[in-house]
C-alpha cells in the first residue's frame, strides 16, 4: 500500500472502531469510491493491535483494578465494585464470542455486502438516537447487574453484522436500559479490551497460515496511527458526550448510509 493508504486507513480504524458509527461502514469507502487496493489481513491485524493498545493505556488504571480486585473476588468470595465490574465484563463478552464462533464463516459469505452495510447504518443509526432520546440516564456503573450485563453482550454480539458498529450497539443497548451517557460509553470501551483481544488473536492464526510476505514497517506504523487516533479518540468523546448527546452521530449515520446507497445504486 502506499504511505497515503497507511496513514488514512489506520486513522480510520483508530477513530471507528470506538465511535458509534461503524468502522465497517468508512472502510469500504477507500475501497469502493476511491479504489484503493484491499489492505489485506496483516494490516486488520496491525490496526487491531494499535486499537486494543490505546484503549488499554488509557484505562490503564481501571484495567489494572479490575484484574487485582476482580481476581482476589474470586478467591475470597468479596467483591470491591472494580472486582464486580470485571466479572460483569467477562460475562458480557460471552454471548458474543459464542456468536462469533457458531456465525463468523456464514457473516463472512454472506453479510459482508455494501447493501447490508448501508442498511444497518441507517438502522442502528435511528435506534441510537430513539434510544439516547428515551433513556432516563440515571444508572451509573456501580448500579449495574448481571442482567444488564448480559443484555448489552447480547447486544454486542449484534456487532458480528457489518455496519452495526460495536461501541454503537453497545451504548445504544446502555442507554435503553438507562445508564448515563458517559457510564454506557465507558462500559462499551472496557467491553471492547477481551473482544477486540479475541479478533485479533482470530486474525493472527489466519494470518499465520497465509503465505504472503508480511511488510513489517507497514504493520508498524499502522499500529502506532491507529492507537494515537483511537486514544485521542476514546479521551475526547468521554469529554463531550454528556454534553452533545448521540444525536450528532447518528445523524452522521443517516447520512453515510445514504451516501452508501447512492454508491450503490448510481
Amino acid at each position: 500500500m502506499d504511505i497515503l493508504h497507511i496513514i488514512a486507513l489506520a486513522i480510520i480504524q483508530g477513530l471507528t472502531e470506538f465511535l458509534p458509527i461503524s468502522s465497517s461502514a468508512h472502510l469500504i469507502l477507500p475501497n469502493q469510491v476511491l479504489g484503493w487496493p484491499d489492505q489485506g489481513l496483516a494490516f486488520d491485524v496491525a490496526v487491531h493491535f494499535g486499537t486494543l493498545l490505546a484503549v488499554i493505556a488509557y484505562f490503564r488504571k481501571d484495567v489494572w483494578a479490575l484484574i487485582r480486585d476482580g481476581l482476589a473476588g474470586f478467591g475470597s468470595g468479596k467483591f470491591t465494585d472494580d472486582g464486580r465490574l470485571a466479572w460483569l465484563i467477562v460475562l458480557a463478552t460471552i454471548p458474543a464470542g459464542l456468536a462469533g464462533l457458531a456465525f463468523q464463516g456464514f457473516i463472512e459469505t454472506t453479510l459482508r455486502s455494501a447493501a447490508v452495510i448501508a442498511s444497518t447504518t441507517i438502522i442502528f443509526g435511528v435506534v441510537l438516537w430513539w434510544a439516547d432520546a428515551r433513556s432516563v440516564h440515571t444508572h451509573t456503573l456501580a448500579q449495574l447487574n448481571w442482567k444488564r450485563a448480559l443484555a448489552i453482550g447480547a447486544a454486542q454480539a449484534l456487532a458480528l453484522i457489518p455496519g452495526t458498529s460495536r461501541s454503537g450497539i453497545t451504548m445504544t443497548a446502555g442507554l435503553m436500559l438507562g445508564m448515563e451517557r458517559k457510564d454506557a460509553a465507558r462500559f462499551s470501551f472496557l467491553m471492547s479490551i477481551p473482544i477486540i483481544a479475541l479478533s485479533a488473536l482470530l486474525l493472527i492464526i489466519e494470518l499465520l497460515e497465509q503465505s504472503q510476505p508480511v511488510h513489517w514497517h507497514d504493520l508498524f506504523l499502522g499500529t502506532v496511527l491507529s492507537g494515537i487516533s483511537a486514544f485521542v479518540c476514546i479521551h475526547y468523546f468521554l469529554q463531550f458526550i454528556n454534553r452533545i448527546g448521540m444525536a450528532p452521530f447518528a445523524i452522521y449515520r443517516l447520512l453515510l448510509g445514504a451516501a452508501l446507497f447512492w454508491m450503490i445504486l448510481g
